[in-house]
């Protein structure tokens, strides 16, 4: 059994991260390399003044970071393919407790995967282009992982739950972290335009929602074929 977790993890992962990659390539990177010229502009400005009027300053040493071209794509492929093997073998984990019948019930649980880890915690913070105003970060991160472990437990209780209690239970546990409400900045800013904004929201949440149907259905497949299974797909 940990040999078939790990080969459905292994496979998946490495096919649906290569679909993220791409996908991130030609639709995500544009949006997010042309940001980042709005970002630039105010610190190049900024530091032309500075110059010009004799200040004194020191550069300290900046963080590495790949530069565009394939080292920006060979570090996204690396990132991708951990989070998809992760995210694979937690899939492939919940098949050994409730096997999927068929194929086409993978994609299922990819959507329930996007609503856990992507959707939700979306609504309350959107994906964001360089030079947008954001909360602090620890209080982002308490926020989007009790949005996702609430998620997941409600979802879990309104599709498997027996009692329509638990059901009821789980739609309330849904609602819990929108109601809290997501931290927010004192003051919502972009340097980038909203249409641009309005672009790369439009496309992670397309991207994501690929990978992760391509997740569950690759996965449910590899999963029911190494374990020998002659259920129809």
């Amino acid at each position: 059994m940990i040999k078939r977790i790990a080969q459905t993890a292994g496979f998946t992962g490495l096919l649906a991260a290569l679909l993220l990659t791409l996908l991130q390539s030609f639709w995500v990177a544009p949006l997010i390399l042309q940001a980042e010229t709005y970002e630039s502009a105010p610190a190049a400005q900024a530091h032309e003044h500075a110059d010009s009027a004799g200040a004194a300053h020191s550069h300290d040493a900046e963080a590495w970071e790949p530069e565009d071209g394939w080292q920006r794509v060979l570090s996204t492929t690396g990132g991708n393919l951990v989070v998809a093997v992760g995210f694979a073998l937690m899939l492939a984990g919940l098949y050994t407790l409730r096997a999927p019948n068929s194929t086409v019930q993978g994609l299922f649980w990819g959507l329930a995967g996007y609503a856990t880890f992507c959707l939700a915690p979306t609504l309350g913070l959107p994906p964001e282009l360089p030079g947008t105003a954001a909360a602090d970060l620890a209080q982002r991160q308490m926020w989007w992982v009790g949005t996702a472990a609430s998620t997941a437990a409600g979802i879990a209780l309104v599709v498997f739950g027996r009692h329509w209690a638990l059901k009821i239970l789980g739609a309330a546990i849904l609602a819990v972290p929108h109601v809290i409400g997501a931290p927010q900045p004192e003051v919502h800013s972009m340097l980038a335009p909203e249409a641009l904004e309005a672009q790369f929201k439009i496309a992670s949440q397309l991207t994501n929602a690929a990978f992760w149907l391509a997740l569950g259905l690759i996965s449910a497949w590899l999963f029911r074929r190494k374990g020998g299974a002659s259920y129809p797909a």
